[in-house]
């Protein structure tokens, strides 16, 4: 296994672009602040790998931050895409195939009765948030240390030190009186929370929360925080959001609600809806939904709702992920991944630790052998995180390039792909 790799197209293209686009990337992460150096650009996906500018492959763990769960270019997606694309992109009015894929949503996810399409799982999440104040008529939102629910201005704060700390902005731009409305709370912590309502129970317009935390790696719910969170909610009058863009259809059919057994009142949704395309969803009860414009006086709209070519991607991802034994396949290969990988950096001496659910995984440079909280995520080594990153992409094995990004494994990687995979993390760990 070569560690030799030349990108220099890579190189160049990344000067350009800082010339022309601020930092050289249109999303932050991808800039390598996290790991060092600078990014590499791809050009082609197939099945579970990339392959850059310089013709160098790597087997893919970022998966477009999800939304790939087929892996890249699945033949039945790009099928139904080609037929899409001669009937036009977009067309500004309804079409069948959203209501189809609203159908099929509301389907697998029974919590949810009505559902609207949006772009992104930010406008997802900043409408959901904006309907269940003017539900509940209240403007406080409580969100969690670690989780991350798109840039929306009242949710990019600053985790608290304290239970019960009101956010300060996390970014310049955003005035102090929008990020006052936010509760910050520490994730898995039933008794913060319970403190929090016994004070402000009946300001508190809704919870906003990853019910998989994935945006500080791969951090699951404790046993009955999720029930816990759901009690308070019906208890106080407030509206509980599950912010499922990053686990609906990607942990389980039914997103994570259906795992843990918990039935919110709106969920969010993006990613594999898409399959691989820019889009969106929010709904629950109806009525909730139903004070949406233009049944209702909340406002919501978007020139490329619903886009044919989005729903045309997810519908095919859909009736695929939808297949028996489909997701029992993916946790098993992801299962293998991760104990191939604790088996080896034990050899190696290297304190190491994994979560996982589903296809999602998350790994920790840590003695800790349990990670549950964001706390726990900050003490881990991020310096030999940086190291292994490097190491593994220099052996073909492309990751999050940050130590708090979550991992994606796809139908499409298969033994060769684990093998490879795990000859280069022995190398990598024989270094560290």
């Amino acid at each position: 296994m070569s560690s030799e790799k030349s990108r220099a197209r890579s190189e160049k293209l990344f000067e350009s672009a800082r010339q022309v686009i601020p930092g050289g990337v249109n999303s932050p992460v991808r800039a390598f602040k996290g790991v060092g150096g600078n990014p590499i650009f791809f050009k082609q996906g197939e099945g579970a790998w990339l392959i850059d500018e310089d013709d160098n492959r790597y087997v893919d763990y970022v998966g477009s931050w999800g939304p790939l769960i087929l892996g890249h270019c699945h033949p039945s997606v790009i099928a139904a895409l080609k037929a899409q694309l001669k009937n036009g992109l977009s067309f500004g009015a309804p079409t069948r195939k959203e209501g189809e894929l609203a159908e099929q949503i509301a389907q697998l996810i029974p919590s949810i009765e009505t559902v609207r399409l949006v772009n992104s799982g930010t406008e997802a999440t900043m409408s959901a948030i904006r309907l269940a104040r003017g539900f509940t008529h209240r403007n406080k939102v409580v969100k969690f240390e670690g989780c991350y629910h798109g840039h929306v201005d009242s949710l990019l704060v600053k985790a608290g030190s304290g239970a019960l700390t009101l956010g300060t902005p996390d970014s310049l731009g955003i005035p102090e009186s929008t990020s006052s409305e936010t509760f910050i709370l520490p994730y898995n912590d039933l008794d913060s929370a319970t403190q929090l309502f016994e004070q402000s129970g009946n300001e508190i317009a809704c919870v906003i929360i990853e019910p998989v935390a994935g945006n500080m790696n791969c951090v699951p719910p404790v046993a009955g925080y999720l029930q816990g969170l759901r009690d308070l909610c019906t208890q106080h009058g407030a509206v509980l959001i599950f912010d499922e863009v990053m686990t609906g259809f990607r942990t389980a059919l039914g997103g994570a609600q259906s795992v843990y057994g918990i039935t919110p009142d709106l969920t969010t949704l993006g990613k594999v809806i898409g399959g691989g395309l820019p889009v969106g969803a929010f709904g629950g009860k109806q009525e909730i939904m139903e004070l949406l414009a233009p049944t209702g006086p909340v406002y919501q709209a978007g020139t490329l709702s619903g886009n044919p070519m989005a729903v045309t991607a997810g519908l095919a991802t859909l009736k695929e992920i939808s297949k028996p034994e489909f997701f029992d396949s993916l946790t098993i290969k992801t299962e293998s991944l991760l104990k191939g990988l604790q088996d080896r950096a034990d050899s190696a001496g290297i304190a190491f630790t994994t979560n996982q659910v589903g296809g999602m995984f998350g790994c920790f440079f840590s003695k800790e052998k349990s990670i549950t909280s964001f706390s726990q995520v900050m003490d881990c080594d991020v310096d030999r995180f940086r190291k292994y990153f490097h190491l593994m992409l220099d052996n073909g094995v492309y990751l999050a390039p940050s130590a708090f990004e979550i991992g994606f494994v796809s139908a499409a990687h298969g033994e060769e792909e684990l093998q490879h995979t795990l000859d280069a993390a022995e190398q990598a760990f024989s270094k560290l």
